[in-house]
């Protein structure tokens, strides 16, 4: 099945020891039906020579941003219009910098600022750069303009350190593009509904009490549903992240807001994944006015939320329901109860004592448990790669 006959691939190559892998994804490629172009950086010469991408592409390769041999073209416009899709691998963390900075100072650089086509990444560096600040608000950056980023994978670095960094095995990263491309559409037709982010229960007209949730797991459900072919229903507490393209927002605050929200969706919905970290317990009572300090001590009582997820489990019928469990202890025990008296199909567990996992961080560790009594556990990974093995296992239920 050549999913990409008749597709132009750019292969940006940049200069990290994976680059001799970037050989075996042309060839991938190819095999795909895909017509490959390369760009090597000047770092990247420093480990494979052009002459191998050149002998198997059957295309000059390209190095410089002012070659010796003119032309009536300006290269990097020309490259930059030729491709369906760029493909960056290895993508170092120096390359992914200077991209998210809009810096352009070499071929490749100068390619990604004039293009208009997908761009795709595949991460490539120690697990210490791509933990880094720095390296994370750069990727956070590239993906706000829509880079679609591939990996990084965990094991063996060129350091001889094992941990996350490690570049897809360029299997991964071709079935990536390739399923991109040629539009899987696995969920066409299907109306998923998708609730993301924290909630917030008032105290007084100036104090709430929520928690640490920002939505990162629930958009990025969403944004992998609607580019599965989906119509997307995105019910999402307050969050500063933007709004994947094709998804219907509905923006809620308070718990009752999101369980309205979320009902009304549910009614025609053919899956609800329910990402949001819906807040326990709220006030009792709420002041009507801002409490003083010299009003003498803050004892507040609390009372327990409506848990609707117990309700939509209950009302289900044939759609499917996957909640999430983020737990401290004794946390297989506490998903596998949540499964249960939810009356869920799948439940994800986020372990939140496992490195990776948790709020604010672009990557997530957990473990399915569905009602078969499966249990499958997988390695840190992106949450857009964790939303992919969620859907996946959706569009299996219904084989």
């Amino acid at each position: 099945m050549n999913r990409l006959t008749q597709k132009k691939v750019l292969l940006g190559v940049s200069g990290g020891i994976a680059a001799y892998k970037a050989v075996d994804v042309l060839r991938q490629l190819q095999a795909e039906g895909a017509e490959v172009r390369v760009v090597m950086t000047d770092a990247a010469l420093k480990f494979v020579q052009p002459l191998t991408f050149e002998a198997l592409s059957h295309q000059e390769v390209h190095t410089d941003l002012f070659p010796v041999k003119g032309g009536p073209n300006i290269r990097h416009i020309e490259l930059a219009k030729w491709p369906d899709a760029i493909l960056i691998a290895p993508a170092t963390a120096h390359l992914l910098g200077r991209a998210a900075n809009g810096l352009a100072d070499d071929l490749l650089t100068n390619i990604l600022l004039a293009t208009e086509s997908r761009v795709f990444a595949a991460p490539a560096m120690e697990t210490q750069m791509y933990a880094n600040a720095a390296v994370q608000n750069n990727l956070d950056t590239l993906r706000s303009r829509g880079y679609t980023l591939i990996g990084p994978a965990t094991g063996a670095l060129a350091s001889g350190a094992s941990g996350l960094g490690r570049m897809e095995e360029p299997e991964a990263i071709v079935e990536t593009l390739a399923e991109d491309l040629s539009g899987r559409g696995d969920l066409v037709g299907r109306h998923v509904v998708v609730t993301a982010g924290r909630t917030e229960e008032d105290i007084d007209p100036v104090r709430f009490i929520t928690n640490r949730s920002t939505g990162k797991m629930g958009f990025a459900v969403a944004e992998t549903a609607v580019s599965r072919g989906a119509r997307v229903t995105l019910v999402s507490g307050p969050s500063e992240l933007d709004t994947p393209s094709g998804v219907c927002r509905i923006d809620v605050r308070l718990v009752a807001e999101m369980e309205a929200a979320t009902r009304k969706a549910f009614e025609d919905a053919d899956v609800l994944v329910m990402t949001a970290a819906v807040l326990d317990f709220r006030p009792l009572n709420v002041s009507s006015h801002k409490i003083k300090k010299g009003d003498g001590p803050l004892d507040l009582v609390f009372e327990p939320t409506h848990d609707f997820l117990v309700d939509l489990g209950r009302e289900k019928g044939n759609r499917i329901v996957v909640g999430f469990a983020m737990e401290t202890d004794n946390a297989e025990e506490n998903a596998k109860e949540k499964l249960e008296a939810k009356g869920l199909d799948l439940i994800v567990l986020n372990d939140l004592n496992v490195e990776g996992a948790g709020f604010a961080v672009d990557t997530n560790v957990v473990t399915f448990f569905d009602r078969e009594g499966n249990r499958k556990a997988f390695d840190r990974m992106s949450k857009l790669d964790v939303s992919d093995r969620i859907l996946d296992w959706v569009v299996g239920s219904w084989a």
